[in-house]
């Protein structure tokens, strides 16, 4: 199409005049000039233009050079066939506006497209106008009726206003449909944050999915997000400003301690919202003051481009409100979580005690050393798809109290048995090896007091058959290979490692190094191999506990 083409009339600045350029290779490299101050490349609206007129290509870039909407400037993307565009989508998920032309290497190349992009691909996301110089070609009525697209304009009604306009109002639809989907995606973190209010990884998908929902709510991306908490968290060396969910470049400080990790500048503005207890907005940031009904204090960072309106600072303040009781509710899981560990690894210390072993302090840091074994293993092996069918989320937050009580039957063995310094008689091995089915009796009639699977039913197992061996040489009742519980194949692992590594009458306590050799060497006899290979890859972590 030439300047011949178009419709008699003076020329004006409403008017398209097709410039004779040479013909552009599609890439994204043909930027226009971003104006002063504009936000770096990622931030720019990603326009396709698939035409396979190379006028059409130059005329849409020049009319749209200076274009800018909410301070983002455009970057085009060109493609002069549908294949063309087919590979361009394929590795570019974020173009917010397809310009489109109908007829290309076939008649119906670009409507072809349409069903491909929205079918295909799924994607429902960006805004396509159709730009046609045939409107006979494909009639506007059928068009609109049978394709899922936004716009239809015969490239003759296309000035320079009503590319404009055209453009901005597809802008506004696209950036409101992915505010709703950053929304769904946020709602659908927390209700799976609600659902396992009582898995030990809760606190970090419900703060995850407050800053995805404030994001969303916000309209702004979602790097440089953060959630910091003062005072101490789980795991946590000391009391302090934590990393408590983050994205972007915040991603994998979870539980970090910010002071080590977040970088001066931001720092000082979380800690200048702790001190003010207030929220603070600013042109490129804001700072949000989130203190619970039990008093802890937590503040969200995150980065903005554009100044927030009345109403946003409203519904800003009334979403900090309505979630400071989820923090409190999972600090508090947290809290009941640790007191559950006391209770029971005070439990196993009674029963270590009536067995003869004096050592009081060691006692209770063995029980909590085996279950933060077994639960390293555990995760491993979640990490690594093995046991899909045992190991969901509900195992992996008892697993770890269930260990606690593995030989809780020591209480009912004579302690001068347990005690002896010396090799065991027949009889007496025997009576030693009873305390599994004692502790199994104990466990499984509490067990008997509460409805589902609890830290109670895994731990009678676990009790029971933690001496089983993988070659069915074990004890009390010589199962072999798949038919021991998995809880017990782990828990026996975790349990060698820590009796190998204390000082006994009659042997010294072995390195861990030595240890890990020994676990080693008995994989697929005494220890399931599949498990003992989840051990030896967190050994290194092991190691300090």
């Amino acid at each position: 199409m030439t300047h011949d083409d178009l419709p008699p009339g003076d020329a004006t600045d409403d008017d398209l005049f097709f410039l004779e350029e040479e013909s552009e290779e599609a890439s994204g490299a043909d930027l226009p000039a971003a104006p002063v101050g504009s936000p770096p490349g990622g931030a720019r609206w990603k326009m396709l233009i698939v035409d396979d007129e190379p006028e059409v290509h130059s005329i849409t870039k020049l009319v749209l050079s200076d274009f800018a909407y909410k301070g983002r400037p455009a970057h085009f993307i060109s493609a002069h066939s549908a294949a063309e565009a087919r590979a361009i989508l394929a590795r570019e998920s974020d173009i917010a506006i397809i310009l489109l032309d109908v007829v290309m290497e076939t008649e119906d190349a670009g409507l072809k497209l349409v069903h491909h992009i929205r079918e295909e691909l799924k994607n429902r996301h960006v805004r396509i106008i159709l730009r046609t110089g045939q409107p006979g070609q494909a009639p506007e009525r059928a068009v609109i009726l049978d394709y899922d697209i936004n716009d239809y304009k015969a490239k003759t009604q296309l000035t320079a206003q009503q590319l404009f306009t055209t453009t901005v109002a597809a802008l506004r639809s696209y950036e409101d449909i992915m505010a709703i989907e950053a929304n769904r995606r946020g709602l659908q973190k927390i209700i799976e944050a609600s659902s396992s209010l009582f898995q030990a990884r809760s606190m970090k998908l419900f703060a995850g999915g407050v800053l995805t929902q404030l994001s969303g709510l916000l309209g702004v991306g979602p790097d440089a997000i953060l959630c910091v908490q003062r005072g101490s968290v789980l795991g946590g060396r000391s009391d302090g400003l934590y990393v408590l969910a983050g994205s972007g470049r915040f991603e994998s400080l979870i539980n970090e301690p910010a002071v080590e990790h977040v970088d001066p500048a931001v720092l000082g503005l979380v800690v200048a919202c702790l001190e003010s207890q207030a929220n603070h907005y600013a042109g490129e940031h804001i700072t949000l003051y989130i203190r619970t009904p039990n008093r802890r204090e937590n503040v969200v960072y995150l980065r903005s481009d554009r100044p927030l309106s009345d109403l946003d600072r409203e519904l800003i303040e009334v979403f900090c409100g309505k979630i400071s009781v989820g923090f409190d509710n999972l600090y508090l899981y947290e809290q009941l979580h640790r007191a559950q560990q006391g209770t029971l690894a005070a439990l196993a210390d009674l029963a270590e005690r009536r067995a003869g072993d004096e050592d009081g302090d060691n006692r209770f840091a063995r029980s909590l050393r085996i279950a933060a074994v077994t639960e390293q293993v555990a995760h491993r092996l979640r990490d690594e798809d093995r046991f899909p069918e045992i190991i969901d989320e509900s195992f992996l937050s008892i697993i770890g109290l269930s260990a606690i009580l593995h030989d809780v039957g020591n209480a009912a063995i004579d302690p001068a048995i347990t005690a002896k310094p010396g090799p065991l008689s027949a009889d007496e091995r025997a009576a030693m090896q009873r305390h599994t089915v004692a502790g199994a009796t104990l466990l499984d009639r509490a067990s008997r007091l509460t409805d589902g699977l609890t830290h109670l039913h895994l731990g009678a197992d676990i009790a029971r058959w933690h001496h089983e061996d993988w070659d069915g040489n074990g004890y009390p009742d010589g199962l072999a290979g798949a038919a021991i519980p998995l809880s017990a194949r782990i828990v026996a692992v975790a349990d060698a490692y820590d009796a190998m590594r204390r000082h006994r009458p009659y042997r010294a306590a072995l390195t861990h190094d030595a240890t890990v050799t020994e676990i080693r060497r008995q994989s697929g006899s005494r220890f399931d191999p599949v498990v003992v290979e989840a051990f030896l890859a967190v050994e290194g972590e092991i190691a300090g506990l």
